[in-house]
């Protein structure tokens, strides 16, 4: 059924699948189908589709991400090495139950825009660069923990709250940005295939 809550992903204008997977490192490669492939990234490994309105995704819920993903201090450098080797490209994190929501930009070698929110530690552990113009539109990606928060009134946490994104806000800033998966039909015959593997370090679980 695709792929874009509880999970992470890149998107990569005007990529082959071949240099997405290459880049990424994926080893045990094998081809699969949008459904097919989408399926197995939830459970493991990383599934690069093919492209689709010359976006190239790649989306893995466990295994895309180094260490402890968009909050990892290992994050940014991973970031940057892969748009050394693709260009320009972005990535997106959204996980409803550990309430953690991520989005990061990567334009002509600099990491221009990322944003980090972790609800289950009530905090905002990245955040680079001015929020876009969709981030203000939809009240998002604008507020961190500045100095003085200790003395904050109730009303002080209420608009803190407020202005937390949550998975609906991650999608919105994807398609505005260039590409949501939620838009890409659920058919293989359209999407065309792609590959499913695993990034250096990380094997099969089953």
């Amino acid at each position: 059924m695709g792929f874009g809550y509880k999970t992470s992903w890149l998107a990569v204008r005007g990529a082959t699948v071949a240099e997405v997977a290459d880049a990424l490192a994926l080893g045990g490669r094998r081809e699969a189908g949008w459904t097919e492939g989408t399926a197995a990234a939830y459970r493991e490994g990383v599934y690069v589709a093919a492209p689709v309105d010359g976006w190239t995704l790649a989306h893995g819920r466990i295994d895309l991400t180094p260490g402890r993903g968009p909050e990892g201090p290992d994050f940014p450098d991973w970031l940057l090495a892969l748009a050394a080797r693709l260009g320009d490209l972005q990535f997106f994190c959204t996980d409803r139950v550990g309430d953690c929501h991520a989005w990061a930009n990567v334009e002509e070698g600099r990491l221009v825009r990322a944003y980090c929110y972790h609800g289950a530690h009530g905090d905002v552990p990245f955040h680079l660069g001015e929020p876009t113009a969709v981030e203000r539109e939809s009240g998002v990606g604008t507020r961190w923990l500045e100095d003085g928060w200790k003395e904050w009134e109730e009303s002080d946490w209420d608009e803190w709250h407020a202005a937390m994104p949550n998975e609906q806000d991650v999608m919105t800033i994807a398609r505005d940005w260039g590409i949501c998966p939620l838009d890409i039909p659920d058919d293989d015959a359209l999407v065309g295939r792609g590959v499913h593997g695993f990034p250096a370090g990380v094997r099969a679980r089953r």
